[in-house]
């Protein structure tokens, strides 16, 4: 299966549950009104220079993670695990997981399954503004 067809897949998956989603909070037109969206202008293309900065920046590689919970054992406690130990985190069961590109915290997402992969569907995306307070 090529990379593509994992992608149609996921694609397919994802526009099912929004139909499925759609259905379920059906509303009335009088409930419904349109949004007040601003409108994009493009000023200013950018230059070739930019483009080539830009491009650059775009193929670095990042590493993104998910983390489901976490706990403090001692050494001891660690040294004595095996198999079939369990290990308690700091996790209700069915609390959204934590997103982490390269150690940062980006978002919160609940885990899905597509063609027997794991996947994450993001439920709520960290702010830039907040993502750049915890690079400082």
């Amino acid at each position: 299966m090529s990379e593509q067809d994992g992608m149609d897949d996921w694609a397919a998956a994802m526009a099912e549950q929004a139909d499925s989603e759609a259905g379920e909070g059906a509303q009335s037109d009088e409930d419904v009104q349109p949004a007040e969206l601003d409108e994009f202008t493009d000023d200013a293309p950018i230059s070739a220079e930019e483009k080539r900065k830009l491009d650059t920046i775009l193929d670095i590689p990042v590493t993104i993670s998910m983390e489901v919970g976490r706990s403090q054992i001692s050494i001891r406690n660690l040294l004595q695990l095996n198999q079939g130990s369990v290990v308690e985190l700091d996790r209700v069961a069915g609390e959204p997981l934590d997103v982490l590109v390269n150690g940062t915290l980006i978002a919160h997402g609940e885990v899905v399954v597509v063609n027997d992969k794991f996947g994450i569907r993001l439920t709520d995306v960290i702010s830039q503004i907040e993502r750049i307070k915890k690079l400082r």
